[in-house]
Parts: C-alpha cells; structure tokens; sequence
C-alpha cells in the first residue's frame, strides 16, 4: 500500500466531513483506494484535486466536477455562494434580491439550490429558476427584477465533466476587478470553516414562467413591424437548454419554424454527438449542416450549451460553411446600422477592426475593450458589442451581455429580408468588402499541459519582439502596460499596415491564443482581395506559430 502524505489525509478527512454528497464522497474513496494501491493516474489526481483552491475571478469558477478544492463540487459551491453573500452584505446590499439560475449540467440544480439556500441564510432575497434556463434569460432577470446580483451554474460550451459559477453584479454584466479579488476574499474566508458551519434558510422564492414569459416578449419586440417572414432554416441547441425558450420566441416573432436536429434538441449533460459543446470546435455543427443541405435552408444556427453564444452557417462561395465571430459581428453591426441605430458600437481587442470603419461610415462611435462581456457590457451609451467567439450584445439595454437567442433573433430577421430581396447572407458579405475591403481573420490556440509553457512564451515576446510580420514593419504593444483605452492585461498587440496579431493566454483554457487579420486594399476587385487576403493569412498563420514557438 501507498500511504498518502499526512497533509493530503488530513485535507482528504476534513473535507470528507463537510461533503454532503454521497457520490462525490464515493468517488474520493474511490480514488483514495487506487492511489493507496499504487495507481499514478489516481495519485496524480487525487494531488491535483487537492493541491489548491479552484481560482475564482471575473469569469467565475469553471472546472472539472469531483472531490477536492481544486474541483467543482457542493463544499466548493457553498464556499463560493457563502463568499458571495458576505461581499454583498458588505457592499450595502443586504436585503437585496439575487436571481439564482443553472444550465442542465451534472449537479446544476443542486448547485443552484445551495447557492439559494446560503444567500437566504445571509438575509438575501433568492429568486431561484424552477427550471434549466439560458444564461440570457437570468442575466435579463437581474433587471426585470430589480436585482443586486445573479448566480448562473454553468460551464457554457466547456466539455462534459465540467461545471461553473458565474456571476453577475446588479449592472447586469459579469463582474471586473476588483470586485472579483474581494468576491474570492470572501470566499477564501468562508474556506477556512466548514461549510456546515454556513448558515442556511429555505425562505426563497421559486420563480415560475413569467421570467421566461417576459424575455419572450422581449426578444420578438426586436423584430420591426414589416419584417418578411418566410425562410428556411435548420437549429440546434447542442444538447442545451435553447430549445425550450427559442421555440416560443420563434413563434411569438411569426418567423417560419426551425428544421430542428432532434439528435441535439433536448438537454443531455453528456453531449452524445458532439466530442466538444462548443459550435466553434471542428464537427460540432456537422449534424446541422447535414440537416441544412437536406431540407436547402437559408441558414443554420446553432447555440452553445447555455445558449448565451450563437453560430450561424450559410452557403458561402458554393459551400455550406460557419460563419467566422467576426464576419457575423460586422454583419449584425451593419444592420442594425443600415436601420438607423445610433449609439456606440465596440468590440474586443482580438476582434476584427473591420467595425471601426463600418462604424464610421455612419458616424457612430466605436470603441475597443479587453477580451469578455464584463467590459463590452459596461461600454457607456452601447449600441452593440461583439467578440470574434461567437458572443453577441444585440439588445443592451435589456442585457448587457452576450446573447445568443436575441441574436438568432436579429439574424433571422436579416436572412428574411435578405430572402424576400432575392439575396443572401453571401451577398451581402461581398457587399462589405467590397465596400470596406476584405479583412480576413483567423486564429492559433496552443494547449500546453505546463502553465510555465504560456508564461515563457510570453516572456519572449516581451523580451524580443518581431519587426515585421507578413512581410511589413510592425509595432508592438505590450498590453500589459495598459493604456488611457484599456486596462492592463496580459497579452502583446503587433500592428502593421495590412496585418495584425494579438497573443494572448486564454482566460478559461490552458492555452495561448494567437488572434491574425489580413486586411487587403480596397481598390482592387473582390475576386482579388478574397485571393490576396488568403494567401496572405496562410503565410502569416506559419510566420505567427514560428514566432510564439508552441507549435
């Protein structure tokens, strides 16, 4: 037998204790008994679940599900909504309601539920959703509602074993330093008891269906009296929870049912089709665009898991492809545009700049924010926001945050209109650049199993930048310095006259993200640009992952 350190037995006995989950307390007896036996894969597990507390910050937790303070898990939720309520109480804000929502993962219902509970024990109002519901749905509670602050229990489009915590303020968007650093405080806090020391309290309230009735109403109001109708489209719900309030929007919108891939259209935590919930990963929407060249739709849409992003797939040049977040970003933009909608107009620093000059061909502002909602949902006076990972703002004034069934919505009502006038989404994409010139984008993502990797990368980059990229001088700029536009953050910007690159390590992944645009003149025929903008993004794709090295 392999004896566990005293320090991992006792970590491993104090939280025995305070685990009130029978399978999670199985599953470490289970893994406590193949480390002792000699088992690595379980020893290394067991250490990793128990090395540390499970980092909380402006996206929340996300994580593996299991045993452990590193993982997700009833001891670490109760920690989390215990830290919550403290930092509200704190901030004035005791007596104030908390709408308290989850997605249909494993344990997300029980999760929500705790949550509800602990924030009735610190004297909070929980409005805890009777149902799995989309992120947008909670996040459009927070103001419905009057709220101080919500809870969503989810882990959006990140594989199946895992699970989150995410949280909003009473603005309605996701939280920013540095209520993030005092949230994890108090959750830290709350870390050094136990959690059956944490006071408790049924006196919540269940919410019905006027919330979902309401954001129903909502989402139809987007679409303009005259709007044409008619067109063929297939969705999916990737085995989320979009279906149930997509349809009823749909249907109070008077826009032609969806072909549905039944495979996908019911909640199901274990993802039987897809390898990855994500829209974005390779193969998840091949189902829909199977379904899609069957039945000769107009468009696919799909929705991540909890229904707060949304992809769309067109044919495009003979071929049924996606979309790219910032093709349809520039699209949706230029509609509402064209519509008369005034405001600013922002989207993040690794998003395409093609909104910049669409923006002021209208005289409409725009601005650039860091990587997430939390900032493009605080920008003042917003009109509509977007970043290149399929996430959407289309209706900020009722949610200030990516929403991935408002902005369905807004792109059925294009592809009508675009239908009625005997045109397409692919028209009006050469539209564009033919008007704004083509800029191509592209991504690199490198998975690293050391953390140390992303850091060392970005150390050299830092300590020896390129001076030109694509076969033009670039400038670089070390985001991390910040600026009078952005906060710092970690990342490097390299800009030149027709190229331009964004490193940065992913926020949720262990990964460093290499975000490439190519922008081509607009002088020359479409037919031209497309080819030049191509090839030029094929060369600067190898030159990008020579340069950060991981490859």
């Amino acid at each position: 037998m392999d004896a566990l350190s005293p320090e991992l037995a006792a970590a491993i006995e104090s939280w025995r204790a305070q685990d009130p989950d029978p399978e999670t307390v199985a599953a470490l007896d289970a893994l406590v008994a193949d480390a002792q036996s000699g088992n690595a894969e379980a020893r290394t597990e067991l250490e990793a679940a128990f090395a540390g507390p499970l980092s909380f910050g402006t996206a929340g937790l996300r994580g593996p599900l299991g045993p452990g303070p590193a993982r997700m898990n009833r001891v670490v939720v109760s920690q989390a909504a215990a830290g919550l309520a403290h930092y509200l109480v704190q901030q004035g804000l005791a007596g104030g309601s908390v709408i308290v929502g989850y997605d249909a993962r494993h344990n997300s219902a029980t999760f929500a539920r705790d949550t509800a509970e602990i924030l009735a024990g610190a004297g909070l109002k929980p409005l805890l959703c009777a149902e799995n519901r989309p992120t947008p749905v909670v996040a459009f509670g927070i103001g419905h509602y009057g709220c101080v602050a919500a809870v969503v229990v989810t882990a959006s489009h990140n594989p199946p074993q895992d699970n989150g915590y995410k949280v909003y303020l009473g603005d309605g968007s996701q939280i920013v330093p540095p209520a993030d650093a005092d949230i994890a405080a108090q959750i830290a806090a709350a870390a050094a008891g136990s959690v059956n020391d944490i006071p408790r309290s049924t006196d919540y309230t269940v919410l019905g269906d006027e919330l979902t009735t309401a954001y129903v109403a909502r989402a139809a109001s987007l679409v303009t009296e005259g709007t044409p109708t008619e067109l063929t489209w297939v969705y999916t719900a990737m085995h989320g929870v979009g279906t149930a309030v997509v349809e009823p929007v749909v249907a109070a919108t008077g826009f032609s049912a969806p072909h549905q891939v039944q495979a996908q259209a019911q909640p199901d935590p274990d993802f039987p089709t897809v390898g990855f919930p994500n829209p974005e990963e390779p193969g998840a929407i091949d189902l829909a665009l199977e379904l899609a060249r069957r039945v000769s739709a107009d468009v696919a849409v799909a929705n991540d898991p909890d229904a707060d992003r949304c992809a769309i797939a067109a044919v495009i040049e003979g071929q049924w492809r996606m979309l790219t977040g910032d093709e349809l970003g520039v699209l949706l933009a230029d509609d509402l545009l064209r519509g008369g909608t005034t405001g600013t107009y922002a989207c993040s620093i690794v998003s395409s700049t093609m909104l910049s000059t669409v923006a002021a061909a209208y005289d409409q502002p725009f601005t650039t924010t860091l990587t997430g909602f939390k900032w493009i949902g605080r920008v003042p006076g917003l009109a509509f926001g977007y970043e290149e990972a399929i996430g959407y703002c289309t209706d900020p004034t009722a949610v200030p945050d990516k929403d991935g069934i408002t902005t369905l919505v807004r792109v059925l009502s294009l592809v009508a209109r675009l239908r009625a006038q005997g045109r397409t989404i692919a028209d009006r994409l050469d539209e564009l650049g033919v008007r704004y010139g083509v800029h191509h984008t592209s991504q690199l993502a490198f998975r690293v199993e050391q953390l140390s990797l992303i850091s060392d990368a970005m150390a050299r980059l830092r300590s020896a930048p390129p001076t030109s990229l694509g076969g033009e001088p670039v400038t670089a700029v070390d985001l991390a310095a910040g600026s009078a536009e952005l906060p710092p953050t970690d990342g490097m910007l390299f800009a030149g006259d027709t190229v331009r690159v964004v490193v940065r390590p992913s926020g949720t992944e262990p990964k460093l993200k290499c975000y490439l645009q190519v922008r081509a003149p607009v002088d020359a025929d479409l037919a031209t640009q497309k080819k030049v903008a191509r090839s030029a993004m094929a060369a600067l794709r190898a030159e990008a992952a020579a340069m950060v090295g991981l490859g």
